[in-house]
């Protein structure tokens, strides 16, 4: 499915999007058209001076931040809320301000996910007559309960996503960037371990297994990942730092297998450092006694 988008049209950081979830139609062909409103009409139509202001009368922003720098990370089921903030300045203070991230190459052109901020307004502290502090959430779901708008529909949309940054004046000026930066949206991965015999003799071999999934955001389930390099590392009793051991690949359904000599007790583990579409993750330890 491919969303278009159709928004108002002007050049540089000034590009203007929207933020409202509008419902979504679909074409002849079953691409997604998604009206996406402009900057002046988030900010509000009567209060926005121009939505063409030049960048030196529009405000600054700084400090932006996205579920406080981390990846957004979605399960198979559960929708995932994060909060989006930012810091702006203008000589006549700051009245509101807007984040969303969209996914896709061309804002004007090709937009295949969209996930807009839950408020219609920002929550903005001032620090000073000129800046403010400025809080909003955003809702990603996985599966399609929106027709689009903050739904994580397809698998292809996990990766990387753009940001775009807002901010009014209190005398109406407008800042407006859709490519302020980029930020990951990922699909969520598990692990499991299981260490066996248990207890063993010291020098004997202990078979390691477990498994890694990640989240299918199409079909609300957990699918194995093959073909992944995931490391075996283990934790000594009375110690609180894990160690390499040997790497190893995933293999069909996501599947791991590998053994290893019993030195002493302690805890093995799986550890998957995750790609660009699928989070990280570490499995629990599993406890070995060693005779």
């Amino acid at each position: 499915m491919r969303i278009r988008a159709t928004v108002a049209a002007v050049s540089g950081a000034l590009a203007l999007s929207a933020f409202v979830a509008p419902a979504a139609q679909a074409d002849s062909q079953g691409a997604v058209s998604l009206d996406r409103p402009s900057a002046a009409e988030r900010f509000g139509a009567s209060s926005a001076r121009s939505a063409f202001s030049t960048a030196a009368a529009a405000p600054t922003v700084s400090n932006v931040k996205v579920n406080a720098g981390k990846n957004v990370v979605v399960g198979a089921t559960a929708a995932k809320t994060v909060t989006v903030s930012l810091t702006a300045s203008h000589p006549s203070g700051i009245e509101d301000a807007y984040i969303d991230l969209w996914h896709g190459t061309d804002v004007d052109e090709d937009v295949d996910g969209f996930l807009p901020p839950n408020e219609e307004a920002a929550n903005c502290t001032a620090t000073s007559a000129t800046t403010s502090n400025c809080k909003l959430t955003i809702t990603a779901t996985p599966g399609t309960t929106g027709g689009g708008v903050g739904d994580l529909y397809a698998n292809a949309l996990a990766g990387t996503w753009h940001v775009t940054v807002g901010a009014l004046s209190t005398d109406g000026e407008i800042y407006w960037n859709d490519y302020y930066r980029t930020h990951k949206v990922q699909r969520l991965s598990k692990l499991t371990v299981n260490a066996a015999p248990e207890p063993v003799k010291k020098g004997a071999t202990i078979t390691v297994t477990g498994k890694l999934t990640r989240a299918n955001w199409e079909t609300g389930t957990y699918v194995g990942l093959s073909g992944q390099s995931v490391g075996l590392q283990f934790r000594k009793a009375g110690t609180s730092t894990y160690t390499s051991v040997k790497g190893i690949k995933s293999t069909t359904g996501g599947a791991l297998k590998t053994t290893v000599k019993a030195s002493a007790d302690g805890y093995h583990r799986f550890s998957y450092a995750g790609i660009t579409s699928t989070a990280p993750v570490n499995a629990a330890g599993d406890y070995v006694d060693v005779k």
